[in-house]
């Protein structure tokens, strides 16, 4: 059995010029509660809205308290990110060196890329619904994690032209160090 973890399989070499929180985050194994704070942004126009009622993101603004929830397998990920206003999960596994995430009726595929300054994740594929999503109409999707300390500072926004936001939100997790209590 392989004892890196999905984004360090993902990711060889690079993993290790990641901010120490965000390799902490990513090489976190079993079922892990972890606390922070985030702010939700409301869908753009009513067409964001059923699309994020389908993926299941937050239909309204909001900030407040984070629960984020992880069952980190060695085959694959559950996140379950329970907002103020709504609770969102999807599933992360390893192909072909990418990272695919099932969110709602989306199965988003991901290359991963990381610096010093943290984690960009860019869409390189999606299916909606299983039907394979054309690259000129992907959605635009800025996915990024910093990190100092014991704290990771993520920023996700996914957005279409001419529906606009469908989901953002941005915030930090709590990830404690070794000894850390």
């Amino acid at each position: 059995m392989n004892s890196l973890s999905l984004y360090e399989r993902a990711m060889g070499s690079a993993f290790v010029q990641l901010p120490i929180a965000v390799q902490r985050f990513h090489r976190l194994a079993g079922r892990q509660v972890l606390h922070g704070w985030v702010h939700t942004d409301a869908p753009a126009s009513l067409a964001a809205r059923l699309l994020a009622l389908c993926l299941g993101s937050p239909q309204r603004a909001s900030s407040g308290e984070l629960r984020f929830e992880l069952d980190a397998q060695p085959d694959a990920e559950t996140w379950t990110r329970c907002f103020p206003s709504r609770t969102m999960t999807s599933r992360m596994r390893l192909e072909s060196g990418t990272v695919v995430e099932q969110l709602g009726v989306a199965r988003l595929t991901f290359d991963l890329r990381g610096t010093s300054r943290g984690l960009e994740m860019h869409l390189v594929g999606m299916r909606f619904l299983g039907v394979p999503c054309p690259r000129w109409l992907l959605p635009r999707i800025v996915a990024q994690e910093t990190g100092d300390t014991d704290r990771l500072h993520f920023h996700v926004v996914a957005s279409l032209p001419l529906v606009g936001n469908v989901a953002a939100y941005r915030g930090h997790l709590i990830v404690a160090g070794e000894g850390s209590a």
